[in-house]
């Protein structure tokens, strides 16, 4: 009898101490989950709800209340020019809405930059910065690049013309860079900036400061205007570029020596004597003395 009560002993302290070990170890890892999400909630970056829309928008979309919906955002990674109300966004409700300037995707920021002012339409208006204009290039196949120039990208400019080379008359014609960097806001009558198919345009519109406005006006009156489409992430500024026909052929132009006209020939020197006859005065030459 002493033995089975040894060995039942024996068994509940085993079980005992199993369940001790298995409640310890349950214990300690409820501890560890808490002290990991007490760590992750003070390393939370707080958020704020914006007004993002649900689908993709085109340019010249009107955007309705249907097609935005609240999401969170960081707050300290907010983008200028949000909406987190709706009187913000829809300040006259669904009688003046805004349209779309930009090409947006779902689930991004409405942002002020990428939709008009209640009631505006969507034009280029919309899309110069302050203090620029909106200056029109005609353009053919070989001078727009093939037809692949879309709103939003950058091209350097070329003037080819004719220098004359005095005021009397000849000329040389040169091919030079006038303005580097101009930012396309339209080609032919769309600035959708989420155009895709190459298409050859007739005219593509730049923008310009009132100086280079003038400039292209000028060049465009005088010569022959090509564009050279700038690379999405180049950065590198041009630098001053003029090639002629010598120049393209590598001939070297040899300068005409000026020939000195000769001195004037001297006057000979006369020498005369007045004499009177009679009421007439009359000059006689004799020889000068030396």
């Amino acid at each position: 009898m002493r033995a089975v009560f040894g060995l039942v002993l024996i068994i509940g302290l085993g079980l005992a101490g199993f369940a001790v070990y298995t409640v310890k170890g349950y214990l300690d890892t409820q501890q560890r989950a808490l002290a990991n999400e007490r760590a992750a909630a003070a390393s939370r970056v707080p958020t704020v709800e914006i007004y993002a829309v649900t689908r993709t928008m085109e340019f010249g979309e009107r955007l309705s209340p249907e097609d935005v919906r609240l999401i969170p955002y960081p707050a300290p990674f907010l983008p200028e020019g949000v909406f987190r109300t709706a009187e913000e966004l829809f300040p006259d409700g669904s009688d003046s809405l805004r349209m779309v300037a930009r090409q947006m995707e779902p689930n991004e920021p409405v942002l002020a930059a990428k939709v008009t002012e209640p009631g505006a339409d969507a034009g280029i208006t919309t899309r110069l910065q302050p203090g620029m204009r909106a200056f029109a290039i005609s353009v053919d196949v070989a001078s727009g690049v093939s037809g692949f120039l879309r709103p939003g990208d950058r091209v350097d400019v070329f003037w080819t013309g004719s220098i004359a080379r005095s005021v009397s008359g000849g000329g040389r014609e040169v091919t030079k860079l006038i303005e580097t960097g101009l930012r396309l806001v339209a080609v032919d009558q769309t600035a959708d900036t989420g155009r895709s198919q190459a298409a050859v345009a007739r005219t593509v519109t730049v923008e310009a400061n009132p100086q280079q406005v003038a400039a292209l006006a000028q060049a465009a009156a005088t010569g022959k205007l090509s564009l050279a489409l700038v690379g999405y992430s180049d950065e590198t500024v041009a630098v001053a570029v003029e090639v002629d026909q010598r120049s393209l052929l590598g001939i070297v132009e040899e300068e005409i020596p000026v020939e000195e006209a000769p001195p004037p020939p001297m006057e000979e020197e006369v020498c005369t004597i007045r004499t009177r006859r009679g009421s007439e005065v009359v000059e006689i030459p004799i020889p000068c003395p030396s």
